[in-house]
């Protein structure tokens, strides 16, 4: 059996958008956190010859911010602060009285200086350092939609097209190469067949499944959440297509095969208007729960760094999660040596957890444990989680366990030999759409909905008009942003729900300003100049996707051939 850890690096756009706590500051904590440690592991594993193929993929939005000159700017910067914060803790911890944290904050400056020195010697290019990896054949990195939007949401088909299609462009810009995965947002699926997601939204006899739109815009695999191969109905790949059977009950009970021999241990490819299309991999529920879950799982070992008690002024945490229910005030210092003794154990752990569900399923060769996180679980929220990986992948080098791959290497020695209609689905809470559209979250997309109606109707006009093209790319900048399903996520969980709705109504009243100046072009070069002047200014502070026109194109062009589908 094989092992593929798939990780999905995602950040909104938040450059040029302030800097503490939701702007830069968001972005250079994850690459001081998890990015820059992970290079760190990588490198190592590579110098002593210990494979490591982690499948990766960096949304095209997050990849565009790591390339930005003001990142590399603000990250200069990011490294000055937390070293400062670590030069005037000593004094500080003498007038509290806690001289005795004085070990924890040399470590902090140690690792803060090893990172810093890595982050100059890589040219302050991340994006060309994981790039660098692949080249060398010891990664996979994948694609995903250019601005994470929640593709079942969408109303237009020309939006998911734009999301899908400029991701994938956007991967071969930055990257170099054609992606072969897909992170679908959210892991979010919707199959094809008649669309009304909200009452009194808009609706639709019969739309293209979100498989069609993957495979369309050229990714050949994506990932799914174990329930909906369990609640989805396995066929031949010849097979018909009548309605999908949903069975709500076995999607919810625990375990991983149902009598009808469904299992997240194989791959499948999900049919669709009468074809078999993309390729799916699915989340394996024991070994994903044994290492995200805070309660259940290693993060919340008693060695390990408390990530929510930090010290003020300077915001540096210098304590352990220490013993269950502990208060924020009694947690103990950090030990940095017990919490990696800690991490090789629970890797010695998770590598047997493999070899078991190996022997379990009785599927060395054919099988894989498809274990997808997102990235910033190693490193961010769980600190030790980099050195985790680490002694997982040196675990596996020993054979006896599964065998580490990338998902496209699993997949070229072993294609579906099934196919399967996939219910609709996410990997959100209640295994649903509701993390994105419930009360608190149906005015975004009331909003959003008009939005693209307005946005498409204008860019036919507005493609046809080079004088219009900034306008008109502009407008699709600030319409992808106010598509990033991060808004309603964050205004779900209740935590910066203010922020979240700032973001999402300015970047709507942009793009509603930019299509209503393309549909009003009849007024003249006047109105046109100002209409320029202002995309202009917005580019400055949104400036992203510089191919994006193409992308529009191709989202409009593919209507009348994807309707005859």
């Amino acid at each position: 059996m094989q092992f593929v850890l798939a990780l999905h690096s995602h950040l909104p756009w938040v450059l040029n958008h302030g800097r503490w706590p939701h702007g830069s500051d968001w972005l250079c904590e994850a690459a001081l956190d998890t990015y820059l440690p992970l290079i760190e592991a990588l490198r190592t594993l590579a110098r002593e010859r210990v494979a490591a193929p982690v499948t990766i993929g960096f949304t095209p939005v997050l990849a565009n911010q790591l390339r930005h000159p003001v990142f590399a700017a603000e990250m200069d910067a990011y490294f000055a602060q937390r070293l400062a914060a670590c030069a005037q803790a000593p004094a500080s911890l003498a007038e509290t009285g806690e001289s005795h944290l004085l070990p924890v904050v040399a470590f902090w400056r140690a690792r803060l200086e090893r990172l810093q020195a890595l982050w100059v010697a890589l040219g302050r290019d991340l994006v060309a350092a994981f790039r660098a990896e692949e080249d060398a054949g010891r990664i996979e990195i994948i694609g995903s939609a250019a601005t994470h939007g929640f593709l079942p949401l969408l109303a237009r088909d020309e939006s998911i097209r734009l999301q899908l299609g400029l991701g994938f462009a956007e991967h071969r810009r930055i990257f170099g190469r054609d992606p072969r995965g897909c992170w679908v947002p959210e892991c979010a699926y919707r199959p094809r067949g008649p669309w009304s997601p909200w009452p009194g939204g808009p609706r639709a006899a019969i739309r293209r499944g979100t498989d069609e739109h993957v495979a369309d815009a050229g990714f050949s695999y994506f990932f799914v959440d174990a329930h909906l191969v369990r609640g989805g109905e396995p066929l031949s790949i010849s097979s018909g297509h009548e309605a999908p059977v949903i069975d709500r009950q076995s999607a919810r009970e625990p375990g991983a095969r149902q009598a009808s021999g469904r299992t997240p241990y194989r791959p499948y490819a999900v049919l669709s208007a009468s074809r078999a299309g993309a390729t799916v991999l699915v989340r394996d529920p024991r070994a994903s729960t044994q290492v995200w879950s805070r309660h259940q799982g290693y993060p919340g070992d008693a060695h390990y760094l408390e990530f929510h008690k930090l010290r003020w002024p300077g915001g540096l945490r210098l304590w352990r999660v220490s013993a269950p229910g502990t208060d924020l005030g009694a947690k103990e210092p950090y030990d940095p040596s017990s919490a990696l003794e800690r991490a090789d154990a629970h890797a010695a752990h998770f590598a047997s957890l493999l070899a078991g569900i190996s022997s379990r399923e009785g599927r060395r060769r054919e099988g894989v444990v498809a274990v997808p996180f997102d990235t910033e679980l190693f490193g961010h929220w769980w600190f030790e989680g980099p050195d985790f990986l680490a002694d997982v992948y040196r675990a596996l080098g020993s054979g006896e366990s599964a065998t580490p791959s990338t998902a496209s290497a699993y997949l070229a020695g072993h294609p579906p030999r099934s196919g399967i209609r996939l219910p609709a689905g996410s990997w959100g809470a209640n295994g649903d759409y509701s993390m994105w559209l419930n009360e608190r979250t149906a005015w975004t997309w009331e909003r959003l909905w008009p939005l693209e109606q307005q946005f498409w109707d204008a860019a036919p006009a507005a493609l046809a008009d080079p004088a219009r093209h900034g306008i008109l790319a502009q407008a699709a900048r600030e319409l992808l942003l106010a598509q990033a399903s991060d808004w309603q996520f964050i205004i779900s969980t209740g935590a910066v729900a203010d922020y979240a709705e700032r973001r999402f109504t300015g970047h709507c009243e942009a793009a509603e300003e930019l299509a209503g100046a393309l549909a009003a072009a009849a007024g003249g070069a006047p109105a046109l100049d100002a209409a320029r002047a202002r995309a202009e200014e917005l580019h400055r502070r949104d400036d992203l996707f510089p191919d994006v026109i193409p992308a529009i194109a191709a989202a409009l062009g593919g209507t009348r051939a994807q309707a005859r589908a």
